[in-house]
């Protein structure tokens, strides 16, 4: 077996990957039909593998296992790493990596005559592209559900009505940033609430950490039914969360709160603005003129709020938007669990395939 370049040949178990293949760590140029996947470091985790369809050169952090065409079909060889977790080859280093000499003496089981390889892939080839075009449809089935709350709560906002106003968010709320200090993991006070606690709009409160804070300073930062609290800053900046029966808390300094002073609109009225287009274009707008790439309370406060003055029309357009919501939540809840099937059909086929039941 000759390898590329100036590596050294390695001695093979019987009916490894290196019996059918020949692999390079180097950055060199790919023949068509290697597959080629990360091999060191946080990459492994997204496990990516690629089959080549044309020459191409890649850097050292890639592997390239090169199929001997008269030994193994390429696509074969590649439906085997596309059934396999790349995790599976990674060591337990601090930075982990895959070895050339883990991956070829892998043991790849038993390998049909070529037309029997042949007949295989031609099976998953079928199989795979009508999975591909299901789970198309379903991805888009998704995106229109999740997409049709958006548009009707927009609409809401947009079309407004008789009896509406629009009225700065200073006047109507106290808005402040949060405590600093750092979270604990022992109970050494309250809650600690960070922005990373926060996600798919929820709280798990059980995980959430715990801060020191003197009594004087408790009041100033301790979380209210109804308070409402934005990232003000990074990946997720704009952001936001309806506080709701919350334990002892208090809310971290990325943080932005804003604290309702009247009657005058409702935090769950409020809340549903918040998530609105023309919200998130205030944002996008905000963040893009700020140099330290933020939304800060003052620009936060200066936002236009449109409501219906009435109380009544507040809670009828909550409950309805609610309503709304809860039915597009059940929908792209079935078109995830379709996705769901299909992934565990493509692991079903591979996992027949690789043990001579395909």
């Amino acid at each position: 077996m000759n390898l590329p370049g100036n590596e050294v040949e390695m001695v093979n178990s019987t009916n490894t990957i290196s019996d059918h293949t020949r692999l390079t760590l180097r950055a060199i140029l790919f023949p068509a039909g290697t597959v080629i996947f990360p091999k060191v470091g946080g990459a492994i985790a997204t496990n990516k593998k690629r089959l080549l369809v044309r020459p191409s050169c890649v850097d050292n952090n890639v592997m390239g296992v090169i199929p001997d065409e008269g030994k193994i079909d390429r696509r074969l060889l590649y439906y085997f790493f596309l059934a396999h977790d790349l995790s599976e080859f990674a060591n337990d280093a601090g930075l982990p990596s895959i070895t050339k000499t883990t991956v070829e003496n892998w043991g790849i089981g038993v390998v049909p005559p070529l037309p029997e390889q042949r007949r295989i892939v031609g099976i998953l080839d079928e199989a795979f592209e009508g999975i591909a075009r299901a789970k198309a449809n379903a991805e888009k089935n998704l995106q229109n559900a999740r997409a049709l709350f958006e548009s009707y709560l927009q609409s809401i906002f947009t079309r407004r009505g008789d009896g509406w106003t629009e009225k700065r968010l200073s006047e109507m709320a106290r808005i402040n940033y949060g405590y600093t200090e750092s979270a604990s993991s022992e109970k050494v006070g309250p809650r600690f609430l960070r922005i990373t606690d926060i996600q798919d709009n929820r709280v798990d409160w059980e995980t959430v950490p715990y801060c020191r804070i003197e009594n004087v300073s408790l009041p100033k930062y301790k979380l209210a039914d109804g308070d409402i609290v934005f990232a003000r800053t990074g990946a997720t900046t704009g952001k936001s969360y309806l506080v709701s029966a919350p334990p002892d808390a208090v809310f971290a300094s990325y943080l932005i709160r804003v604290q309702l002073t009247g009657r005058q609109i409702s935090p769950q009225f409020l809340n549903l603005f918040f998530q609105t287009q023309s919200y998130w274009d205030e944002i996008r707008a905000g963040v893009s003129g700020s140099a330290q790439g933020g939304f800060n309370a003052t620009k936060l406060g200066e936002l236009e709020i449109p409501f219906p003055t009435s109380p009544k029309e507040q809670q009828r357009v909550v409950a309805q938007l609610n309503a709304f919501a809860a039915e597009t939540q059940r929908l792209a809840r079935v078109y995830e669990q379709e996705l769901a099937v299909l992934d565990g059909l493509k692991k079903s086929l591979l996992h027949q395939a690789f043990s001579g039941n395909l």
